[in-house]
């Protein structure tokens, strides 16, 4: 089980990882956008923790993903800023009324996230966008978890899913944001958005099974 205190890890092993990862997310970007992602996903993941630190530790799951919501929205005006809200506004959904988090629902969480990212942005894997790593990786915890039961294998699961995803966004030509305008230039570049979620994806493994 999952409750608010281990939750509050997961934002904090996420804002570490992060920011220790920002500078090459920044590099990824500047390729092919404007060179900020990785200090958006900082100061998102970053005030995000600080929020549900906050928190008393015996708040519902429903109430610290809210507040994570807010805070990351409110941090982050860029595109992702909404599209990561809208995902944790769907995940507070998914466990609304339950005072902890069971592993199943963990999963489900994940799915819903991804979910609510393709619901706001209107992306579909293909586009070279952080869906090209969300997606996959839910699909492949929700199969994981279908055959095992166990979320640290689910965990490990999405986070191979997410490598090969990210890794894939670099023979697309990106038709979403910012990097769109660059047509065919695109090409042969890893999308930024998609790296930084390998990286929250294998924190999120971390703080839960390491």
């Amino acid at each position: 089980m999952i409750d608010s205190a281990r939750l509050k890890t997961v934002f904090r092993t996420i804002a570490s990882a992060m920011d220790t990862h920002r500078d090459r997310l920044c590099a990824l970007d500047g390729v092919i956008g404007d060179a900020d992602h990785g200090i958006a996903m900082t100061l998102g993941y970053s005030a995000a923790r600080d929020a549900v630190d906050a928190l008393d530790d015996t708040c519902d799951p429903t109430a610290l993903l809210n507040t994570a919501a807010k805070s990351f929205l409110n941090a982050v005006g860029a595109s992702s800023g909404p599209l990561y809200a809208t995902a944790f506004m769907r995940a507070a959904a998914c466990v609304k009324g339950k005072p902890v988090v069971e592993d199943a629902d963990f999963v489900a969480m994940l799915q819903a996230m991804a979910q609510g990212m393709v619901d706001r942005g209107k992306a579909a894997v293909g586009e070279k966008t952080m869906i090209d790593a969300w997606l996959p990786a839910s699909n492949a915890a929700r199969t994981s978890w279908d055959e095992t039961a166990n979320l640290c294998e689910s965990l490990s699961a999405a986070v191979r899913a997410a490598n090969a995803g990210m890794e894939a966004t670099a023979s697309m030509v990106a038709t979403k944001g910012r990097s769109a305008r660059l047509g065919e230039r695109s090409l042969g570049h890893v999308d930024p958005g998609a790296a930084s979620a390998v990286v929250a994806i294998e924190a999120m493994r971390e703080a839960l099974c390491c």
